[in-house]
């Protein structure tokens, strides 16, 4: 048994399981109005007549409005819960792809996009969260990981869409494409109503009976159960025997969060710090190393490779989408096995690997008018293997680490703050792209993310320790001693000189 797991984690709790699964369908919806989006953009540029710059805003609003979603969404799910957080999140999605799938104009089209990405934001920070919350140290990697197989999933069904809709008229077509995510959000809003609360976030408002009662519904004994009770008891600073129904929370948990932006950003212990800069650091490489290119424009990729039917483009990415699914259900097996720090710094070497093999078939490919097969070959080839190997580790250990790294008082808006960090840099990629392919050529571009990907590889090997096996209550003790040990490692080698 691994430190800070306590009794009985050896095997997956069937309720933590469905709970997990149900708070991961939100994420399906926003895979969905993203990848969807790669194949509608064809058909709205040929209606609307739009340029490559209104293109970009249209790719890019919906990551830039998921800001105002991700940082409103941590202070929000620690007011009103974890659950009724994803229920606002579903109809934001609800409302955001009726008016995108109404769409009679540019405007309103942009519009639509927006409120959709209000929604995003809730759901990217919300849904890790919630399964990192019921989930116990042993499992948590896994159960942690299905919002972003959730993700994969929509946007390999928002690819399909496009293939099985490019047919429709113009008109017709792109808006049925896009209005579509509105039938799963009402489903959802309703399902996650006969969920549980978290019982950590109930714990923490006082409500002791209601959250015990849950969590041993999450757990597979009752010793499991008593066990993260007392450990999230001490991490709030609370009477470990208390067994109240209602717990007399002291004042400073109440006020938390009048108090927790200062503590957190301007006041924060040494270990907050660090575990702070590996939260947004990790957030921010995950989208600098340029994933959000090939998701949004790999029809584009593929026509520079020598692909130029619109219909065997949309195809080409389905095998994107496809590769991106399998590669994730992959990370869910290994990511308790192999452990956070093993898997992303292999993800990240491969990401180096293929990156750069792609920017150079793309010049072959280019230089030659896509004449050359095999260039057009290794192209989809080495742009298959970049999103394989983000998949099987960059992607879903982002999502993990930064759910179980925050103590529980400050996670809400830790995690909230890493989020709008993702979607910045994810809507900073999205939204020129295709600028910087006209000024740089697209292997140039590509090019640039394999040199921050060998930045990111660097960062993450000094700043990110493993987390597997921790609990959650652990975390802070943990980046502390990682810190002593780099303090120790110093000292020695001071000493031998």
């Amino acid at each position: 048994m691994e430190k800070g797991e306590g009794p009985s984690l050896k095997k997956i709790n069937k309720y933590a399981c469905a709970c997990s699964i149900v708070a991961s369908m939100i994420s399906i919806i926003f895979g969905y109005d993203t990848g969807v989006m790669s194949g509608a953009m064809i058909f709205v540029r040929k209606e609307f007549h739009i340029s490559d710059v209104k293109t970009e805003v249209l790719a890019g609003i919906l990551n830039l409005c998921a800001l105002i979603g991700s940082l409103s969404a941590g202070r929000t799910s620690d007011y009103v819960g974890r659950r009724y957080t994803i229920v606002i999140a579903s109809f934001l999605f609800f409302l955001g792809s009726v008016v995108m799938g109404w769409g009679p104009n540019y405007t309103i089209l942009l519009l639509g996009r927006c409120i959709a990405g209000v929604g995003v934001g809730f759901a990217l920070m919300i849904a890790p969260v919630y399964s990192a919350e019921v989930s116990a140290p042993s499992t948590r990697g896994f159960l942690s990981s299905l919002p972003e197989i959730g993700i994969s999933t929509g946007i390999l069904l928002g690819y399909l869409s496009n293939y099985v809709f490019a047919g429709l008229p113009l008109r017709v077509g792109w808006r049925v494409m896009l209005g579509l995510a509105a039938v799963p959000s009402v489903f959802l809003g309703f399902g996650i109503l006969r969920m549980p609360e978290s019982p950590r976030w109930l714990i923490m408002k006082g409500r002791l009976r209601q959250g015990k009662e849950i969590m041993y519904k999450v757990s597979n004994s009752p010793e499991e159960a008593e066990f993260r009770l007392t450990e999230i008891k001490r991490n709030l600073g609370m009477d470990e025997n208390c067994d109240d129904d209602v717990a007399n929370v002291s004042n400073s948990i109440k006020k938390q969060d009048e108090g927790v932006w200062k503590e957190l950003l301007l006041r924060p212990t040494k270990s907050l710090q660090r575990i702070l800069l590996a939260g947004v650091g990790i957030h921010f490489f995950e989208h600098a190393t340029g994933i959000e290119a090939v998701i949004l424009y790999s029809h584009r990729i593929f026509a520079k490779a020598g692909v130029h039917d619109h219909k065997h483009q949309i195809l080409a990415t389905c095998g994107v989408g496809l590769t991106k699914f399998t590669f994730i259900v992959l990370s869910t097996i290994l990511i308790d096995r192999v452990g956070r720090r093993k898997l992303v710094l292999t993800s990240v070497i491969g990401m180096i690997v293929a990156l750069t093999g792609l920017g150079t078939f793309l010049t072959l490919a280019e230089q030659s008018g896509g004449k050359l097969i095999w260039a057009l070959v290794l192209s989809i080839i080495t742009t298959y293997s970049y999103v394989g190997f983000f998949n099987v580790g960059l992607a879903p250990v982002t999502w993990v680490y930064t759910a179980e790294i925050f103590p529980l008082r400050y996670r809400g808006l830790g995690v909230g703050i890493g989020v709008a960090v993702n979607r910045l840099m994810n809507a900073t990629v999205s939204m020129t792209f295709l600028s910087m392919m006209s000024a740089m050529t697209i292997a140039g571009v590509f090019f640039m993310f394999a040199g921050i990907s060998v930045i990111a590889l660097i960062f993450f090997y000094f700043f990110l320790p493993e987390t597997k096996g921790k609990s959650l209550e652990e975390m802070e003790a943990l980046f502390t001693k990682a810190k002593d040990s780099k303090n120790v490692r110093k000292e020695v080698e001071i000493g031998d000189h």
